[in-house]
């Protein structure tokens, strides 16, 4: 099993900063794309941002050129630099991650592979003055 876990949510005036870090941890074989979700009350889940395993990223037009997505593979971590917050960006942030994990019988003589997609549990961000 693949666990992930955020943390870096806050309470920030408008203007402020935030950065927001995942860690996976678990039966990882290989993490392929990683992605930053968010909900606000009353709204749908979207999509904030993404990163490839190669470091391609994209993100959703309201957040381009304040947020920066990142990833360290070797740490299995993703992180979230949010600039210039605005009201609107309150919301509880989501991370999600796709890809294998490797997992073994009783004996270790045998190999699984299997594909995941985990979330974490989820951390506010609050932008208020």
């Amino acid at each position: 099993q693949v666990q992930l876990v955020e943390s870096g949510g806050g309470l920030v005036q408008p203007g402020g900063s935030l950065r927001l870090s995942c860690a996976a941890s678990g039966t990882i074989f290989s993490i392929y794309a990683m992605g930053w979700y968010r909900q606000a009350p009353g709204k749908q889940r979207e999509l904030v941002a993404a990163i490839s395993s190669s470091g391609t990223t994209n993100y959703t037009d309201s957040v381009k050129g304040r947020f920066t997505i990142s990833r360290d593979n070797a740490q299995n971590t993703m992180y979230l630099q949010m600039n210039n917050l605005k009201p609107e960006d309150t919301a509880v942030y989501y991370c999600n991650a796709d890809g294998v994990s490797k997992t073994s019988n009783a004996h270790g003589t045998s190999w699984y592979f299997t594909d995941f997609n985990s979330w974490g549990q989820g951390t506010q961000v609050t932008v208020s003055s």
